[in-house]
């Protein structure tokens, strides 16, 4: 029992960060929401008492049989529940308005904070499935909570402040009265957290069920795999798994609703049941003559209206707790630590390579994998140099890059630039001297001019710039064919949107690589979706594109690489060769022998 308490305890920390979140949001909002909170609390006991004060003054109104004298008599109180009950309409049309602004702040400042931490999150973290899963449960109704704890909270006070009035209304028929109110409350109270609890487990568990139908539906209703959908047939296969995971979740979901509403129905039950006994006790008081008629009036009131605030107030305090336990996935995921940080005092870092980048003893595998993608591994590329690195699949060719760019760190050795290691630099200093392109590039659904400026947002780009990048890529003629040139949308998301072939689109992704004028350039797979024409067109002029510039290409043509000052042969994480195109012909090695088998393949005769 202890155990439970205090891991309910340990739920609530996260109300202050929530209220500091709503706060952050909309400070002016939440002041006059709090004003009007206190004044919706204290208007109910006013409300209560103005009735007992009409009822009175009415019964002592017919008592006198004179029409003017009664309507004196009867028109303050009148006035005074009138003005109440306005008072109240307006407090609760204010409240709604304030609430509606909250909720319109909050939403946006909490997408803003969760996507700060996908941006600032290693890359490590996307590549994992749990990292998922907390991101899921971070946005789902994440926007949403925030407000409906932030209500809970407000409806705790006001029901608070209103118990308050209640129970003074209470205490001269019965001091006894106020503790039967909370008492007859308890058990819906003790359910209500009960399921709380089994419920948020439920959803938590869930995460990754839920996550499945979320991608089946991607899958069925996307453009990203229509033609696929359609030649294979896949669509009835994908909906029914969708089905079949949304079925599971259905029927789960529901047991556990109707299990807690049976339960929230015997509570109130037993509630009205304490009611009952309490008016018949005052009902017994009045035929004995001890109470008013207008005291009876008050006590049905103030009685039936006070087990009402009792039992909200339990409510809102599980409310409170059930709510924060989701918030508690928002702040886990907030607070996750990103492993790769930049140093106290980085040091100042050079316009560009003086000597060298050069990887040092590195053994590197990635999080929760035994498998060592490089063990003491050892790679020199002199600057302003050409180097392609050339490799089976698995040779640990795109790790090498995301170590280049520290997207990771290598768990032994370094990663040098002229001799200092980059962690000795800022993230983004060290990362503002690189331009890549990914050997899969994002296909980015805006305009020919935005997707190439998008390499280098850090400052205005003149159309001439985008104009030499689209040449210095190969793409000019793509570009000219296109109904707007520059100005044409690609992509089929958005209206009037023109989409490219993959070859097309990679040499969108070259020229946004091109439009940054960053000292090291690195190429992964550049070709790979070029047809042979436009491969023979881009490698004429590629060293003079390269301009200078420490270039590194990842690559699996060899007339690309042939190119380079130097290349490097990866196997199984290791350099088994290096030299230029020539010198690795003559040793004949494993770089000869593929040489040989891409450039003189015995030709096909049909017979």
């Amino acid at each position: 029992m202890l155990k439970k308490l205090r891991r309910a305890l340990s739920q609530l920390v996260y109300i202050k960060p929530t209220l500091d979140l709503v706060w952050a949001s909309a400070p002016r909002a939440t002041v006059g929401w709090g004003i009007l909170l206190v004044i919706q609390g204290l208007l109910p006991g006013a409300t209560v008492y103005l009735t007992k004060l009409l009822v009175d003054t009415l019964v002592q109104a017919i008592a006198l049989r004179n029409v003017e004298v009664s309507i004196q008599l009867l028109l303050m109180p009148c006035l005074l529940m009138g003005a109440t009950l306005l008072l109240s309409e307006l407090a609760k049309t204010g409240l709604s308005i304030l609430r509606t602004i909250q909720s319109e702040y909050v939403a946006d400042h909490i997408h803003s904070l969760v996507h700060r931490k996908s941006i600032e999150a290693d890359l490590a973290f996307h590549e994992m499935p749990e990292f998922h899963d907390k991101l899921h449960q971070a946005r789902n109704n994440s926007s949403s909570r925030p407000i409906t704890l932030l209500e809970s909270s407000g409806s705790l006070i006001q029901n608070l402040i209103t118990l308050v009035t209640i129970a003074a209304v209470l205490i001269p028929y019965g001091l006894w009265l106020p503790i039967v109110l909370i008492i007859s409350a308890l058990p819906a109270f003790y359910f209500l957290s009960k399921f709380n609890r089994q419920y948020h487990r439920w959803w938590e568990r869930t995460t990754p069920l839920r996550r499945q139908a979320e991608y089946h539906d991607f899958l069925i209703t996307q453009s990203y795999t229509a033609a696929e959908l359609r030649l294979f047939g896949l669509g009835d296969n994908f909906r029914k798994r969708y089905e079949g995971f949304r079925t599971q979740l259905r029927n789960e979901n529901i047991s556990l609703i109707q299990e807690q509403t049976i339960a929230q129905l015997g509570g109130s039950l037993m509630a009205m049941v304490v009611a009952g006994l309490a008016l018949a006790w005052m009902l017994w008081q009045a035929l004995q003559g001890k109470f008013t008629l207008g005291d009876l009036a008050l006590f049905y009131q103030a009685f039936n209206r006070g087990q009402g605030l009792a039992k909200g107030i339990l409510t809102q305090l599980s409310q409170i707790y059930g709510n924060s336990l989701y918030l508690g996935n928002l702040f886990e995921y907030l607070n996750m630590a990103s492993t790769l940080v930049d140093p106290p005092q980085p040091k100042p870092i050079p316009i560009a390579p003086q000597e060298s980048i050069e990887l040092r003893n590195v053994s590197f595998r990635y999080p929760g994998s035994d498998r060592w993608i490089f063990k003491d591994f050892n790679l020199t590329i002199p600057a302003g140099k050409i180097v392609a690195i050339v490799g089976e699949n698995g040779a640990g060719k795109s790790t090498l890059i995301k170590l280049l760019c520290r997207f990771y760190d290598p768990e032994t050795g370094s990663v040098n630039l002229d001799n200092a290691d980059i962690r000795d630099f800022s993230q983004a200093e060290w990362r503002s001297m690189l331009t890549v392109m990914f050997q899969f590039p994002v296909t980015y659904q805006k305009t020919v001019s935005e997707n190439i400026a998008l390499g280098d947002v850090d400052r205005e780009i003149a159309p001439d710039e985008i104009r030499s990048a689209i040449a210095e890529a190969g793409a000019t003629e793509i570009i000219d064919r296109l109904p707007q040139q520059e100005n044409t949308r690609l992509g089929k998301w958005f209206a009037e949107g023109t989409d490219l072939s993959g070859g097309e689109w990679q040499r969108i992704a070259l020229a946004r690589a091109f439009i940054r004028q960053a000292p090291i350039l690195i190429l992964d797979e550049p070709t790979s979706f070029m047809d042979s024409w436009s491969e023979h067109d881009w490698l004429d002029r590629f060293r003079g594109m390269a301009n200078g510039r420490t270039a590194i290409v990842i690559t699996h043509r060899f007339t690309l690489a042939m190119r380079a000052d130097m290349i490097h042969v990866l196997q199984g994480g290791e350099v088994i060769e290096s030299g230029n195109h020539n010198t690795l012909l003559e040793q004949n090695g494993t770089y000869a022998r593929s040489w040989r088998d891409q450039t003189q393949a015995t030709p096909y005769v049909a017979v």
